[in-house]
């Protein structure tokens, strides 16, 4: 069962957990080792990449400062700056990369991303951060409003990410406020108090999409603030799950891509490889179908536009929409620390 396995490498993290092919390691997401979605690497290679796998986002980051190495890491973008900041990584040389100029520009609009120095991130998949819930044991009048996340009635039924900015994203959108890039104090401090009533009704954080889903799968919860594959992995496994993405209070986007290593120690040209194959448009399906997110790539895209899954958890919603954002490093910083304090019980 595909729950099972993915939490099996996910317990190996930071380590080569699917070793393949030495001369490229891949620090990544577990599930996003899916051969299909780099399947012209391996076309040309003869197998993968050796894979790490790392939770969250900042856990990556600190064990890449720590000194571990791999040759390309798969942040999110509002991580890219800390691994700019701290040096560890060096400009994509996009002349290697004949399907850079079919990246959708929206994903590219940043400094951060792209300066007079070069392109530092390759966006590569994006997805949305909603409500997953059991279908036969939750009435829909309760996911029309993210306060089901704070309801008595759903106390020990709920699970949220061990990921302080999705909790943060959540926390903000059931108190109002939908742009994260320009938090005032009283803003902070009201999803601050909302989160620490949040945390009476969790039963656990999951660390990665294939907890979460059996988190649900083994009726432990009904509710979780869900990206878009722990929904798919459930679908497969027949679990009566929806993904609410319109409560009235909105959901979350966030975008995802890969970053080039300094010094890394396997082959630039493999590398090079890897991120082109990632940028087939082939890819759009294959990352649609395995982990139901949707591609960078706009003609990526094209190929999925009909898909039930991209009108389920990637169409347009009549909703606010927290978009994860490149925001201050500071504030960042500080829900970090306030989150912590928060699962710890303070």
């Amino acid at each position: 069962m595909r729950l099972f396995s993915t939490t099996v490498l996910v317990s190996t993290l930071a380590a080569p957990a699917f070793a393949a092919d030495s001369e490229l390691t891949v620090f990544d997401w577990a599930g996003f080792e899916e051969p299909s979605i780099f399947q012209a690497y391996i076309d040309k290679h003869g197998d993968g990449p050796t894979y790490a796998f790392f939770g969250d986002d900042d856990e990556a980051f600190q064990k890449i400062a720590s000194g571990f190495q791999a040759d390309t890491v798969h942040p999110c973008s509002q991580m890219v700056s800390k691994y700019r900041d701290a040096g560890l990584i060096e400009p994509w040389d996009t002349s290697k990369i004949p399907n850079f100029d079919k990246l959708d520009p929206e994903f590219l609009d940043s400094e951060i991303f792209k300066d007079g120095e070069g392109v530092w991130y390759i966006p590569t998949d994006w997805g949305a951060t909603a409500v997953a819930y059991n279908t036969e044991t939750v009435p829909e009048e309760d996911i029309a409003s993210l306060q089901i996340f704070v309801d008595p009635k759903y106390q020990g039924r709920t699970s949220l990410p061990d990921s302080s900015d999705d909790v943060w994203a959540l926390a903000y959108l059931a108190t109002g406020t939908t742009d994260w890039t320009e938090v005032t104090d009283e803003q902070f401090q009201a999803a601050a108090d909302w989160l620490r009533e949040a945390h009476q009704n969790v039963a656990a954080y999951w660390s990665d999409p294939s907890e979460q889903a059996q988190l649900m799968a083994s009726g432990a919860v009904d509710v979780a603030w869900s990206w878009n594959d722990g929904v798919t992995y459930l679908k497969e496994d027949d679990y009566p799950v929806g993904f609410q993405r319109a409560a009235k209070e909105g959901s979350s986007t966030f975008f995802c891509g890969f970053v080039n290593m300094k010094n890394g120690p396997g082959s630039e040209e493999k590398l090079y490889d890897f991120i082109n194959a990632w940028l087939e448009p082939s890819a759009g399906k294959a990352l649609l179908d395995t982990i139901g997110y949707g591609h960078s790539s706009t003609e990526a895209m094209e190929t999925i536009k009909d898909e039930p899954a991209v009108a389920e958890g990637l169409s347009e919603v009549d909703a606010p929409i927290l978009a994860q954002v490149p925001n201050d490093p500071a504030q960042r910083e500080k829900q970090l620390a306030e989150f912590e304090k928060i699962k710890a019980g303070f």
